[in-house]
């Protein structure tokens, strides 16, 4: 049975996790962003200053490395990792796993991304699970091979709505209530979170949990903004338990920086001024706790 939950200020401040004053780099979550390519090299680097300025404490962003100098001559904050492959291999996938630092507490994987062959999605979704990581898949990592492995876990994924056909091989329809049934039919069938990004923003659980968001402003049609979205449920989802509320208050906050965005620069803005405003929004939200 659908639950409609109404994503307000009261629900977001209840949801927010203090940060405690004895805390060490790393406790405030780690995130893995994977993605990139020689034509798409922004679409990892979005996801992963979001991450950061959403406030964890480390960010480990996996491009090919035929792209790398790019993001390190671009912000001196993430961590670059190098990919030997042009595309995500299998081996690529396993040389990753056993190169990362630390072990991430999420992963964002797909943005900008291309794919030798759908084992290669498979293997790198399996290793980071056994790894304890959870997972938010984006854009090329949605693909229909991928749903038999991620079902009936607290993985997120974020498809927009051509994506949402290809992987489920059916249209959401065009009304409010044929968009929220078939992405809560869907969420509840394979026991996965889901959230639809368009003109209605749709999140759904397993549980049958439904939070609907309307999209700030048509200004957020602009390329990359989803890379944004994707960086931002990731680096909620080191600091929530639930796949749910990462998923809903990383749209809500998404929409109220397209909002200050929207009054700034009107229709011309671009991915990075969600960027830039986003810890305006969210510090209002900011707790500091001397306990455990």
């Amino acid at each position: 049975m659908t639950e409609l939950i109404s994503i307000t200020q009261d629900y977001v401040k209840n949801r927010i996790k203090a940060r405690y004053e004895n805390c060490k780099k790393g406790d405030n979550g780690i995130v893995l962003v994977i993605g990139g390519s020689s034509l798409y090299h922004g679409a990892p680097l979005l996801a992963s200053l979001t991450a950061l300025r959403a406030g964890v404490d480390l960010v480990y962003t996996a491009v090919p490395k035929i792209i790398i100098t790019a993001l390190r001559s671009y912000s001196p904050n993430i961590i670059a990792l190098p990919m030997s492959d042009t595309s995500l291999t299998i081996g690529s996938a396993n040389r990753l796993i056993k190169s990362l630092p630390k072990i991430p507490h999420t992963a964002t994987v797909g943005m900008g991304m291309t794919i030798s062959k759908p084992e290669a999605l498979n293997s790198l979704v399996r290793n980071l699970r056994e790894k304890g990581t959870r997972l938010v898949l984006d854009a090329s990592a949605l693909i229909p091979r991928v749903i038999p492995e991620i079902a009936e876990s607290d993985t997120i994924i974020t498809p927009h709505v051509g994506e949402f056909k290809r992987i489920f091989d059916e249209d959401v329809g065009t009304s409010e209530n044929d968009i929220v049934s078939s992405v809560s039919r869907m969420a509840t069938r394979y026991k996965f979170t889901i959230i639809l990004k368009g003109w209605l923003n749709v999140i759904a659980d397993e549980n049958g949990k439904v939070a609907t968001i309307k999209r700030s402003t048509p200004a957020m049609t602009v390329g990359g903004t989803g890379d944004v979205l994707a960086g931002l449920v990731a680096a909620l989802y080191t600091k929530l338990d639930s796949a749910f509320d990462a998923s809903a208050l990383a749209v809500y906050f998404n929409g109220l920086a397209a909002n200050i965005a929207l009054q700034q620069v009107g229709l011309h803005m671009v991915a990075t001024d969600l960027i830039e405003f986003l810890p305006k929004v969210m510090m209002t939200f900011d707790k500091i706790s001397d306990q455990r």
